[in-house]
């Protein structure tokens, strides 16, 4: 058996593995540690669980996904029901400083705007709204507020990093351009290369983060 056939099984067994998604409708190829998933859900939530399934296989280095939200047959919910449903869980949301964050709905797709300190508050807002009924799609254009002295924000960084016994300094680089944050180097899995994403948006005056880390 080939690698990427190998790889392809991998993914279709954690897919079948993952309780949150109906696998049978998802499609699988494989292409040099490249994943393409196609086909469709019934929810957006179940695409979400889909991606981050995938990611969690060794092997995988990048996804490529083109699933689609079909919502079952005779379920429709309108925009502006949908809209009031965001509103109404984002205003719920302690973590959000009040009226920080808006929603605008267009046929079932939300859009967030508005600006919040910390990129935890950011994808607390996506969460919020991920699982609302009729809900096919998340566009997360929410800002971070810039922070004034961001000049020891790589150095910040690399200590937080050095802490953990999962990155090794040597082959993980941070560089900083005002509050963007660039990672650039190698490291063993997917999940560490998000993990270096989290330890980035951690930091006081990241307003962006450019993953440039490769796994090998």
């Amino acid at each position: 058996m080939s690698k990427d056939s190998e790889l392809q099984k991998l993914v279709l067994t954690e897919l079948a593995w993952e309780p949150s998604v109906t696998a049978g409708h998802i499609g699988v190829t494989a292409l040099n540690g490249l994943v393409t998933l196609s086909g469709h859900v019934e929810t957006y939530v179940q695409k979400f669980a889909a991606e981050k399934a995938v990611r969690r296989v060794k092997g995988v280095k990048a996804v490529a996904e083109e699933i689609e939200v079909r919502l079952p047959s005779g379920v429709s919910h309108a925009d502006d029901d949908i809209a009031t449903a965001a509103a109404q869980h984002i205003s719920w949301d302690v973590s959000l400083p009040h009226n920080s964050v808006m929603a605008k709905v267009e046929k079932g797709w939300v859009t967030l705007t508005g600006q919040v300190g910390w990129h935890y508050q950011q994808e607390a807002a996506e969460h919020d709204v991920r699982g609302l009924h009729g809900v096919i799609g998340v566009s997360n254009d929410i800002t971070l507020k810039p922070r004034v002295n961001v000049a020891n924000l790589s150095d910040d960084i690399m200590h937080a990093m050095d802490r953990s016994w999962f990155f090794d300094k040597e082959t993980v680089h941070v560089r900083a351009e005002g509050g963007k944050v660039i990672l650039t180097g190698s490291v063993p899995s997917w999940h560490d290369r998000m993990l270096a994403s989290t330890t980035a948006w951690s930091a006081a005056g990241t307003t962006e983060v450019e993953n440039d880390l490769v796994i090998g």
